[in-house]
């Protein structure tokens, strides 16, 4: 029976958030201008941000007319809630890009 001496490499070192939290984090998320996009966006904040402020939120229209771009502020209180707000706004149908 062999023993074998412990590894003395250390596990890869789980990469460091660059984030402090919690802080106001701004997030963009781009769709077809229609009625109710804006409103969604904002129930889906506040769902991660209860304190969430929609009075912040900035819109921005496209050249063109056809897209909305709009720029909510949350509280960022984690990585996994910051990973499951975008996840969530990812897969809505009326969001196109979330940046």
């Amino acid at each position: 029976m062999t023993i074998t001496e412990p590894s003395s490499e250390s596990p890869p070192a789980r990469q460091e958030s660059l984030i402090e939290y919690p802080s106001l984090f701004p997030i963009k998320v781009m769709g077809l201008k229609v009625d109710g996009l804006v409103h969604t966006v904002s129930a889906i904040a506040r769902e991660f941000d209860p304190a969430f402020d929609a009075s912040t939120i900035e819109l921005r229209e496209s050249k063109g007319g056809k897209y909305l771009g709009v720029t909510v502020s949350i509280t960022a209180t984690s990585r996994e809630q910051l990973d499951e707000l975008y996840r969530t706004l990812s897969t809505h149908p009326m969001v196109k890009v979330v940046l």
